[in-house]
């Protein structure tokens, strides 16, 4: 939700009162009865709450602002279109596609919207793009995380979304509603696995990152570490990091993770990890450009697998075992009416944007 103050919403919820209560008193009492020394009492009472109520809209703003941050390890601030000096990859000149008429709304995975961002920054007109502003609905770029962003689209609240491919569960809720899903491919990234930086285990192979999921191995020991137990995280049902495990396990069950190992944000399975407590038998997951670029200052090591480290490169010539496509989905019935701008993010132009972000493009054919 954007900053109700800045957008200026307060102020006119503060009319809305004072209106009300202007409205209240007229039905109540006869103006002709009432002393001049009552209705100023009738308006400096009327004048508090008002004054309350624009108090307490900014520190509900404040305060879920905060959990917002907390939540995703990241202020999504920071990557705003056309904010100055913001993160955000540039073209060296301006895109060849405008989004001319009505703008296409935008949602998305925390670790997306760096990405989607800068496609509105080089394709939609200069405006205010607040990415937590989803309940005032002021802003057609918004980023609510994977799971919130299919539930989105699904009902039609959202018109493109920028995620790793869908759960069983998110394909199903969409069959219930009579949609399909339409997937257009823009990158390449790797799904990641990362312990604390005091653990001494720097590779692990496939096969056994699927026995630590799915209970098979409990202790560091049995894969060359120290002899502590293993505490895996996990993520909630349907966000895209959980997804993208759940599809790593192949065959194989996944265990089912306690309450208290199932971090509600992908910020808040990297702190967990990193956090103290934990240094000696966490592990953890996520996609690398959220763990590498979004987030700093974690005491985390990122864990080779198979022996690759997962870079730009290994990504690229497909190296690293655990790499995936990320999309730009919408449903199926509207594709034709966003082809042109999903054609554009797969050109050249949107996969220099892609490159420059921090992603992998898509191979050239």
């Amino acid at each position: 939700m954007g900053d109700p103050i800045a957008g200026g919403r307060p102020i006119i919820w503060t009319l809305w009162f004072v209106a009300a209560l202007a409205i209240v008193i007229i039905a109540l009492y006869d103006f002709s009865k009432l002393s001049k020394q009552n209705l100023k009492r009738v308006g400096l009472v009327g004048t508090v709450i008002a004054v309350v109520l624009f108090a307490s809209v900014k520190g509900y703003y404040v305060y879920t602002a905060g959990l917002r941050i907390e939540e995703r390890g990241v202020e999504l601030q920071d990557y705003r279109p056309f904010k100055p000096e913001s993160n955000l990859a540039k073209l060296d000149a301006p895109a060849s596609f405008k989004v001319e008429e009505e703008l296409p709304r935008l949602d998305g995975a925390t670790a997306l919207y760096p990405l989607y961002a800068s496609f509105v920054e080089a394709t939609y007109p200069q405006g205010d793009y607040d990415p937590y502003d989803i309940e005032w609905g002021n802003s057609a770029v918004v980023s609510t995380t994977t799971g919130e962003a299919y539930e989105r689209l699904i009902n039609g609240k959202t018109d493109i979304i920028f995620v790793a491919g869908p759960s069983d569960q998110q394909i199903a809720a969409a069959e219930r509603k009579g949609v399909a899903f339409n997937m257009t491919p823009i990158g390449r990234e790797a799904f990641i696995f990362f312990v604390h930086e005091d653990n001494p285990v720097e590779s692990l192979e496939l096969e056994e990152i699927q026995q630590i999921y799915s209970g098979e191995i409990r202790n560091w020991q049995e894969v060359g570490g120290k002899n502590d137990s293993i505490r895996a995280f996990q993520r909630p049902e349907g966000s895209g990091s959980q997804t993208a495990l759940q599809r790593m396990m192949g065959e194989r069950k996944l265990m089912d993770a306690p309450v208290e190992d199932v971090p509600e944000g992908m910020g808040g399975i990297i702190e967990q990890t990193a956090a103290y407590q934990n240094h000696k038998n966490a592990i953890g997951f996520s996609f690398r450009f959220y763990a590498t670029e979004m987030i700093e200052d974690h005491d985390i090591k990122l864990v080779q697998v198979n022996g690759v480290a997962p870079t730009v490169e290994t990504i690229a010539d497909g190296t690293y075992p655990i790499t995936s496509e990320f999309y730009a989905i919408t449903t199926e019935d509207r594709y034709e009416e966003f082809k042109p701008f999903l054609d554009w993010m797969g050109s050249e132009e949107g996969q220099t944007l892609v490159e420059r972000t921090g992603y992998v493009p898509l191979a050239k054919d």
